[in-house]
Order: structure tokens, then C-alpha cells, then sequence
């Protein structure tokens, strides 16, 4: 019997661990910190032993194979002599690919893979389809493989998920854009991220399409450099493209092969510039997959956004309060600012991951009349937006946040947590920060 030991016991780890029990592994759970009781209550389930608190070597060094939570870079010591010892390490994605036989969409990018993938999943529930929704999102990939069959999954695949993927296969693949982004894992060198996010493209074949943005400069400066016999489907609101889609006029343009989609971009549901892009990966996913454009329009037209992205939480004495805590990079937080049309008071700040503030400053000193920092370390955002805001000020708690901006907005502005930071400073994780900041907004 196959050594299976899992490396970190949140909802990837313990997915994992389920369906190796499934698929007759001997399976061990470790993980550095303690494990939350519904992971406990799961793993007692199916009789599977772990430990919490820190890893026994001689529980883990006897792997044949080690399947590790996304979060853990291999520079962690525990990793580092597993690797030493010539053991297989990989992502949690793909080790339940190598069970699962279903149609596989794949997105990625550094901002707009959770609303794609989402959209995506609601359009192929609509047309009917069997389909679960995984990777970065919603249950654990592998826990959905282990329990039940699905003919389609849309997988939201993060940079340190496609590193630990090796065999594992998209049918569509879908890279929406690339930006600094956790660029404190690759040793702040932008070339180790770009190489993790097109790793979405191995192993595609001439059957397979590769979905991707056509105004993105580093995924097309990039293109050339990698072996991609999938079939190309760009998509751009600044050129017309033959196969794929477009923007002209107040349109969205959809062809592939010998189909044709149209849509105006009012109807969307998701408004802004970033969610066009989104869109429009999204419906050629779906003319790839013959779905009809009843169903598309349908789909595009009612969906109703994503927790914690741009997500309007209430209006209190005429200010508009926004929840945009998913915005963990620069990118995210520029297309948050972008859209709003009104001053804003600016919630930010959190555990810095190499950020560059500069692609803000525009948008800031057009828009931003108030920065409220919500961290442990504030001193980059003082030193980067002293000078282009009126007032800056420090908190260590998402009520703090909320009851300066109560104080501080005025009659027809809009209050955005949108951090451009993670969250680990103060928070477990970006979804705790946003329902904290909204918590506060009730409570006002």
C-alpha cells in the first residue's frame, strides 16, 4: 500500500486526504498549526490519523508520495528535506486530476480568476450541464472527485497550485491577465511568477483551447516563449480578433468556429472595464462548448457577482460602503478604483506582498480624499500617498476602519476596502477581513 502524507489540513489537505482513503492509500495529515474542528471531524470520519502543532519527521519521511497545501513554499524545513530525499511533491489539483476523467476548465490570472470561474460555473449550471466548481474556490477539488462524478469542473488555479502540477491537463484553459503578484514567493523576480501562471498551458494538446487576453503585454510578450499546441482564442477591447472576442462600439463580439454571439455591453450584469474581460472569456468558453446564446445571454445578463469583490455591502447617510477585501494586489485595487465615480475614502494596507503602489498614484490623486491603513506595518503606503491625499490614518481593526470612515466620509462619497495587501497581518485570510468590515457597517 502507497505512504500518502498531506501537508497542511485546511480544505485542500483534507480533500485530499479523503480521496487518497478512497483510493486505498495509506494516508497521514500533518499540519504546522492546529486544525479546525470541522477538518478534525472529516478526517475521524474516514478513519484518517494526523497530527496538529508542528510535523514528526518520522511521520512524514516515510512517504512514497506528498501532496502540500498551495500555501506552503517549498522553503519551508520540513520541504526542504522531503525534496532532499527524492520524495514526489505535489498540489492537490494534481493528484484528484489523476482520478478524475471529466472535462476540465482551468482559470487563471492575477486578478478576475474567482469572478471568471464563477460566471463560467453559473453558465454551464444553466445549460444543464453535471459541473462542480473547485481549486481555489468553493469544496476542495479532490473531495468533490472522492464523492461524487461531475462531466465538466471549472478549477480557479492559483499561481502556487500550478507550480505542484505536472500530468494534469486543461481542455480549456483561460489566463485573464498576469501582474506583480505574490512576488515575495519568487524571491521578488516577476519571471518565476509568469512561468507558475503559464504552466496552466502544459500538456494541451491540438484539441484543447487556450483562452487569454490579447491586451495583456506580459502574458503576449510571453506567448512565444512557451511549446502551445492548443488551439489560441484571444479576446481584447482594443483590437478585433478573427476567433475569440471583442469590444466595438457598445458591443461584445463572440466567434468561434462557426458560431457568432453578440451582446450589448449595458446588458452585462457585471459592470467596469475588468468585468468585460471577464465576460468575454467566459462566453467564449461557453461557444466552445456549443452552449446555446439564449443561455449565454442569460447567464451574463443575471449573475450576481462575487462575496468580497466589489461587492456593495449598504448605504449609510448617503455614503456607499464596498467590500472589495479579495483585491490582494495593486491590479485588483486599480480596477477597483477605476470604477467608482465618486471621491473615495480608501481602506488599505495589510501584509505587504512586494507591492509596487506606483500604477495607483493617478487614480489616487484624482479620486482618493481619505486613506484609512489597515495593517500591522503601514509605512509604505505614508511614504508612497502622504502627499496626494488630505488626511491618513492608522488602525489595527476592521471597526476601527469602519468607525473613522463613518466619522470622516462625507454625504455622496464611497467608502472601498480594497487592500491591495493579504490579509495575514490581522486577519486568517481575506474572506474574514471582508466579513469583519461588513459586520462593522451593521453594526454602525
Amino acid at each position: 500500500m502507497s505512504r500518502l502524507v498531506i501537508l497542511g489540513g485546511g480544505e485542500s489537505g483534507t480533500g485530499a486526504a479523503v480521496l487518497g482513503k478512497v483510493k486505498g492509500y495509506d494516508v497521514f495529515l500533518s499540519d504546522s498549526n492546529m486544525i479546525n474542528n470541522d477538518a478534525k471531524e472529516m478526517l475521524s470520519k474516514y478513519e484518517i490519523p494526523f497530527e496538529e502543532g508542528g510535523h514528526l519527521r518520522e511521520n512524514i519521511l516515510n512517504a512514497d508520495v506528498v501532496v502540500k497545501s498551495p500555501g506552503i513554499p517549498d522553503t519551508v524545513p520540513i520541504l526542504v528535506e522531503i525534496i532532499s530525499k527524492n520524495i514526489p511533491v505535489i498540489s492537490e489539483i494534481e493528484f484528484a486530476g489523476r482520478y478524475d476523467s471529466s472535462k476540465k476548465i482551468c482559470v487563471t490570472g492575477s486578478n478576475g480568476k474567482t469572478t471568471t470561474a464563477s460566471i463560467i460555473y453559473f453558465l454551464l449550471k444553466n445549460a444543464g450541464l453535471k459541473v462542480g466548481l473547485a481549486g481555489n474556490i468553493g469544496q476542495s477539488y479532490a473531495y468533490q472527485v472522492a464523492t461524487c462524478t461531475n462531466d465538466f469542473y471549472v478549477l480557479e488555479l492559483s499561481s502556487f497550485q500550478l507550480e505542484g502540477m505536472y500530468d494534469f491537463k486543461a481542455d480549456i484553459a483561460v489566463l485573464l491577465n498576469i501582474t506583480p503578484d505574490h512576488l515575495d514567493r519568487y524571491n521578488n523576480e516577476m519571471e518565476g511568477y509568469i512561468r507558475a501562471k503559464f504552466r496552466i498551458t502544459q500538456n494541451m494538446s491540438k484539441e484543447d483551447c487556450f483562452i487569454f487576453c490579447a491586451d495583456d503585454e506580459i502574458s503576449i510578450s510571453h506567448l512565444n516563449n512557451i511549446v502551445l499546441h492548443a488551439k489560441q482564442l484571444p479576446f481584447s477591447q482594443k483590437i478585433e480578433v478573427k476567433e475569440g472576442a471583442y469590444v466595438r462600439d457598445d458591443k461584445m463580439y463572440v466567434h468561434y468556429a462557426d458560431q457568432d454571439y453578440q451582446m450589448f455591453l449595458n446588458e452585462l450584469s457585471l459592470q467596469g472595464k475588468h468585468n468585460i474581460y471577464n465576460s468575454m472569456a467566459a462566453a467564449i468558453t461557453g461557444k466552445v462548448l456549443n452552449i446555446e446564446n439564449e443561455v449565454l445571454r442569460e447567464s451574463l445578463s443575471s449573475f450576481k457577482g462575487v462575496e468580497h469583490r466589489m461587492e456593495k455591502v449598504l448605504k449609510v447617510k448617503n455614503v456607499l460602503y464596498i467590500n472589495d477585501s479579495k483585491a490582494t494586489n495593486v491590479n485588483s485595487t486599480w480596477y477597483a478604483l477605476e470604477s467608482v465615480n465618486t471621491p473615495v475614502v480608501w481602506i488599505a494596507g495589510g501584509k505587504d506582498k512586494g507591492n509596487d503602489y506606483e500604477p495607483l498614484f493617478e487614480l489616487v490623486n484624482e479620486r482618493v480624499r481619505v486613506i484609512i491603513c489597515l495593517g500591522v506595518d503601514n509605512s509604505k503606503l505614508h511614504r508612497d500617498f502622504a502627499d496626494k491625499v488630505e488626511e491618513m490614518y492608522d488602525v489595527t481593526s476592521a471597526e476601527e476602519a469602519v468607525n473613522i470612515a463613518y466619522r470622516v466620509a462625507r454625504s455622496g462619497e464611497t467608502v472601498l476596502l480594497s487592500p491591495a495587501c493579504a490579509s495575514f497581518d490581522l486577519f486568517k485570510n481575506f474572506e474574514e477581513r471582508g466579513e469583519k468590515f461588513k459586520e462593522a457597517i451593521r453594526n454602525l
